[in-house]
């Protein structure tokens, strides 16, 4: 029997491939990093007697909700329409099969520091001279920041007792055209922004209309994300404090 190398007491799993369009291409892949990867760390942590939090997506939804405004529950049936929200169910229940204690902490419309994101790309764009630009107004979410989740994370660790299928996004849903005029608003940018419909974009990869996330279980343990508008002005003033301060004068 092979000796562990190490014996952490934690281990938060969050390599994936999540690039959504080349896992639309890459079916083989996309499945076995992210269904037999996710199989092979929830094997390492039982083997090891750790505790596991796996990081997951809200495209495990279909993103066609049945009545507006809509968010998806912890115990709504998930039911993905790309081959990135299929691989990443199968690698959920792959996690709940193996060490049914498990937390898998499902996350949306991510952004961090030093990018790469839909905030540090249309930051850049709304900076150059241009015609207005042309985003989406018919697909809903969550906007958060990595440092939100990373919150969330720390405090699932200190709740040893919490398992399961937990959300883990800001509060409040917006359209990415939304998040756009929110976010040239704190940076003080003056580049015209119109909505469009997705049809204007087609992607390999169906996007959802509605992904936006409920925090049922959070809530119940009393635990309370910030709304996305508060999150993504702290991070504008920490990622690009240039801009937000000129924005402020």
């Amino acid at each position: 029997m092979r000796t562990l190398e190490a014996t952490p007491d934690v281990i938060v799993h969050c390599a994936a491939m999540t690039k959504v369009d080349d896992c639309e291409a890459n079916r083989d892949l996309a499945f076995r990093l992210n269904e037999e990867g996710s199989r092979n760390v929830a094997l390492a942590c039982k083997a090891a007697g750790a505790r596991l939090v796996a990081i997951s997506t809200d495209y495990v939804f279909p993103g066609e909700p049945p009545r507006e405004p809509w968010a998806w529950g912890e115990t709504d049936i998930p039911r993905p329409r790309t081959v990135y929200g299929a691989s990443k169910f199968a690698g959920e229940q792959m996690i709940q099969m193996i060490l049914p204690d498990a937390v898998v902490l499902r996350i949306a419309w991510l952004y961090g520091a030093g990018g790469p994101s839909f905030v540090h790309t249309m930051a850049k764009l709304g900076a150059q001279e241009g015609p207005a630009l042309k985003v989406v107004d018919d697909q809903r979410g969550n906007p958060t920041s990595t440092k939100v989740v990373a919150d969330v994370i720390r405090f699932l660790l200190s709740r040893p007792d919490v398992s399961g299928i937990v959300h883990g996004t800001c509060e409040d849903q917006c359209t990415w055209y939304g998040l756009t005029v929110e976010l040239f608003r704190l940076l003080g940018l003056k580049r015209g922004v119109v909505p469009c419909t997705t049809e204007e974009f087609p992607r390999p990869a169906p996007r959802p209309r509605n992904s936006a996330l409920k925090k049922s279980v959070l809530n119940l343990l009393g635990y309370r994300t910030p709304r996305w508008q508060d999150a993504l002005r702290d991070f504008v003033a920490s990622e690009f404090p240039a801009l937000a301060q000129s924005a402020r004068v």
